[in-house]
């Protein structure tokens, strides 16, 4: 089955709330096993209103709409459903006295409750009427012609909570099955190798398939397969999980879609039985506090070095003046004196330096703005590496610190043992 969104309301168009809404429903119709294919937002007009739900109709089996369900005048999403299905408003019993009950219990005069508050219990006539137990609008439920309008409330507390009560299991029984889906994650390789090295497995996907996206600094690959029940959906997902970690290996972080780089190399360190340090000029900082994101990380981070100026690499990680005159702050020598000093300094077993030149000036013809020079420590043995990144001075320090991320998971892991 086919499931559309509407988002009701002025505010989300001009960007005065974030729709989350619609990014919780999305995940939950793709649980069920429905095919989204659309998604609108449509402000506080009933003409245009009535022109989405018309137009969500042609196309497709079950339309939810969020949000207009209020007691105000510029609420018209039961109004707009209302005209499109051509059925009168009339008046819940059950839902008035909710209503009735929700000011009584706030000791409010029923003398002084605005009639405006008696629209919320107008429904379409003949629709269900879901409970709202968070807010005083219900939920609402119309059946026209073998499709499924479902009008929920906006607040996202309201909402989840009937989506999650109401409303999940009413769509499951309409389309039994479910979307099953697993994460692969990987650092250290670009979107477009990725993409070339599964084009076979796209082009001759069916079921399950494999969806690639692109995050900064990481490629993620989900695939997804449409099963009776989990169990199912496990045993069409496994062989591809399997040929993927064939092809990529080393690059695959993580298949755990919850799991970050960040919680990947804290683990990494904590199994190595690894202490940890940092060297942040361009980052500023930014490297450790992704780092200290992680639960647990305090057993294995000892130190965090912000070195921003030509001073603190001197006095705190002991790069000598005389290669920072020569060479600049920003060169392949300093970001190795960088991560070799805070791994001394602070007794750790490995350490990450980063310097570079996040702009919007400061840059020069052979070191141009995005120029990052980054250098990794283990147990003595010190890797720079130079990248070059595009962007704003917030994205450069962003790519900086997952390039430092990988690159120490990449040095950890690939280190020559020493007998």
């Amino acid at each position: 089955m086919v499931a559309e969104l509407i988002s009701v309301g002025t505010e989300i168009l001009l960007g005065n709330i974030v729709n989350t809404n619609a990014a919780y429903l999305a995940e939950q119709c793709a649980a069920l096993g429905l095919s989204l294919y659309y998604q609108t937002v449509v402000g506080d007009n009933e003409e245009r209103l009535c022109g989405a739900v018309k137009e969500a109709l042609g196309r497709s089996d079950i339309v939810i709409l969020t949000g207009g369900l209020g007691p105000t005048k510029d609420d018209l999403t039961k109004e707009a459903v209302a005209k499109v299905t051509g059925r009168k408003l009339v008046e819940d019993k059950k839902a008035r006295k909710v209503i009735e009950d929700f000011f009584r219990a706030r000791q409010t005069d029923p003398k002084d409750i605005t009639k405006n508050n008696w629209k919320q219990a107008l429904i379409p006539e003949g629709a269900l009427v879901v409970e709202n137990k968070n807010g005083t609008a219900p939920g609402l439920i119309v059946r026209e012609d073998n499709k499924h309008i479902i009008l929920l409330p906006g607040p996202p507390g309201e909402m989840k909570a009937m989506f999650a009560e109401y409303i999940f299991p009413y769509l499951q029984k309409q389309n039994p099955g479910i979307i099953y889906s697993r994460m692969v994650k990987l650092c250290g390789i670009g979107e477009s190798r990725v993409e070339t090295m599964i084009r076979d497995l796209i082009d001759g996907q069916t079921n399950p398939t494999i969806a690639p996206y692109a995050k900064l600094g990481e490629v993620h690959l989900r695939i997804t397969a449409k099963a009776e029940d989990e169990g199912q959906g496990k045993k069409l997902v496994k062989p591809m999980i399997r040929e993927l970690k064939k092809r990529f290996g080393f690059y695959i972080y993580s298949t755990n879609e919850r799991e970050t780089l960040e919680e990947v190399v804290v683990t990494l360190l904590k199994e190595m039985n690894y202490t940890f340090a940092a060297a942040e000029s361009c980052t500023g900082g930014l490297l450790t506090a992704r780092l200290v994101n992680v639960a647990g990380v305090s057993d294995v981070l000892k130190q965090g070095y912000v070195t921003y100026s030509n001073k603190a690499k001197h006095k705190l990680l002991g790069v000598p003046k005389a290669m920072i005159k020569k060479h600049g702050a920003v060169s392949e020598k300093v970001a190795y004196e960088m991560a070799k000093g805070a791994a001394l300094n602070a007794g750790a077993d490995v350490s990450v330096a980063v310097t570079g030149v996040a702009g919007p000036d400061g840059g020069t013809p052979e070191k141009p703005v995005g120029t990052v020079f980054i250098g990794c420590s283990v147990k003595g043995q010190v890797t720079v590496r130079e990248y070059h990144f595009d962007g704003s001075r917030q994205k450069v320090r962003e790519n900086t610190v997952v390039c430092a991320l990988t690159q120490l998971r990449e040095c950890m892991l690939t280190r020559p043992k020493v007998k």
